[in-house]
């Protein structure tokens, strides 16, 4: 960890969490209570093929292929973003890693520079609570074809991929569950006291 603004830490954060838990909500929230980006792959991925950077060209091709885009392309476009001077004292990484390898690729380049991360926080939240949460929202938009059965499958999809990353950072000692069910700030409250007991103090509160 580093020291921020007013000597308050500039964490290096994970967040993770299942289809439906508010993951962007509150990611939007830490990043901003600790003066930090909050770092979405789904955006860098939008934001580079947009531009029509070399590496959005590269994931566009592989986007309109119908292929994944690999890990190594992934960790290319991370590393970009996270070499911009605002990342340089600290970031939320929202998305990403999603696999064993994408964690090591983050580790090493921490590594090289003298860093490390300084916690994973994890929404938990309740299978059915989330179902029935996101079938009503569907319901509200419109959105007919999101049936409850595909909502179970991107919940499956979400288990099975995460729970490996999950069990490396519980082993570490990095992982924080917190209650993600509640609203908006119910859980934001959650977080920070969750962080605050690591000694982690949003930049507002710093002495």
């Amino acid at each position: 960890m580093t020291a921020g603004v007013d000597g308050a830490v500039s964490p290096r954060l994970l967040i993770v969490g299942p289809p439906g838990a508010g993951k962007g909500t509150q990611a939007t929230a830490i990043a901003q209570a600790f003066k930090i980006p909050a770092i979405s792959t789904g955006d860098i991925f939008r934001a580079n093929v947009k531009n029509e950077t070399e590496l959005g060209l590269k994931v566009k091709a592989i986007l309109d292929a119908g292929d994944y885009v690999p890990d190594s392309l992934t960790n290319e476009l991370i590393s970009d973003r996270l070499s911009q001077a605002d990342a340089a004292e600290g970031f939320l990484l929202d998305g990403y890693p999603r696999t064993i390898p994408q964690v090591e690729f983050l580790d090493a380049r921490l590594a090289a520079q003298g860093q490390a991360l300084t916690a994973v926080v994890q929404l938990v939240a309740d299978r059915d609570a989330i179902v029935e949460r996101l079938r009503k929202r569907a319901l509200e938009q419109g959105r007919s074809d999101d049936t409850e059965d595909a909502i179970r499958h991107r919940q499956d999809v979400y288990l099975r991929e995460t729970a490996p990353l999950i069990e490396t950072y519980r082993e570490r000692g990095l992982l924080v569950d917190v209650d993600g069910l509640g609203s908006v700030d119910e859980v934001a409250a959650r977080i920070d006291a969750a962080l605050n007991d690591r000694g982690l103090r949003p930049v507002a509160a710093a002495s």
